[in-house]
């Protein structure tokens, strides 16, 4: 069966003009940032996203976990699957990854 390319190349063309004039759009300037003004705001600021941070990458993980067909915490722990926990890392890993880059803005 030959398929006609042409409706990929329109999909892919206008994709990335769509992308390229968002690229180039100038935003507003945003003057709101939030700086902690003591050391115990800091402090109680780095506790609060580092908890969140740590319940975010756990959901992440155990969401992952549940949308592949076996499971991860099965196959390292009763298994002892040396691959599986690797994999399991590097997931970990890019959750972390995506979490960070989201609450760094």
């Amino acid at each position: 069966m030959k398929m006609n390319p042409l409706p990929l190349r329109i999909g892919f063309s206008s994709l990335l003009f769509f992308t390229s004039i968002s690229a180039w759009a100038v935003p507003e300037e945003v003057t709101v940032r939030w700086h902690p003004l003591s050391f115990g705001s800091a402090l109680g600021a780095t506790l609060v996203f580092g908890l969140v941070g740590i319940a975010l990458a756990i959901l992440g993980f155990k969401i992952f976990d549940a949308l592949i067909r076996f499971s991860l915490e099965k196959e390292i722990c009763e298994n002892k699957n040396i691959a599986a926990a690797i994999l399991s890392g590097s997931i970990v890993l890019g959750i972390c990854l995506i979490i960070a880059a989201a609450v760094m803005g």
